[in-house]
C-alpha cells in the first residue's frame, strides 16, 4: 500500500474514508499483486503496468472507475459507461449501500486480459 494513497484517503470526509478503505481492500483482494500509486492526484491501481482502476473523491461522492471494460454491460443506476465504453464507473454517495461484491466481479472481469 502506498503512503501517498493513505494520505489522500485520510484527508477526506469520514464517510468517504470508509468507502475508500473498502474499495482499496476490495481491489487488493480482487487483483493479487496490484500496484497502488497516487497518480494525477488520485489513487490508481495497475496490474502488469496497465491501469485497472481508479478512485476519485469529489465533494459529495466517491467515484470508482475500472478500465478495459468494453465487454462489461452498463447497469442502469449503478455502473455507467464513460467515453467509448472502455471505462465504466460507479458513483457512491453518503449513506448509499454499496455492493462491493458486484464491484469485485466487474473488476475481476476487466483485469483478466491485463
Amino acid at each position: 500500500m502506498s503512503d501517498e494513497v493513505t494520505q489522500y484517503i485520510n484527508k477526506q470526509q469520514p464517510w468517504q474514508i470508509d468507502v475508500c478503505e473498502k474499495l482499496r481492500a476490495m481491489v487488493g483482494q480482487t487483483v493479487p499483486g496490484v500496484e497502488e500509486r497516487l497518480q494525477y492526484g488520485k489513487p490508481h491501481y495497475l496490474k502488469n503496468g496497465h491501469y485497472a482502476a481508479v478512485i476519485a473523491v469529489a465533494k459529495d461522492k466517491v467515484s470508482f472507475m475500472v478500465f478495459n471494460a468494453t465487454n462489461v454491460a452498463e447497469i442502469k443506476g449503478f455502473l455507467r459507461s464513460l467515453g467509448n465504453g472502455e471505462r465504466k464507473a460507479v458513483d457512491i454517495k453518503d449513506g448509499q449501500t454499496v455492493d462491493y461484491g458486484a464491484l469485485s466481479r466487474v473488476l475481476a472481469e476487466t483485469v483478466t486480459a491485463l
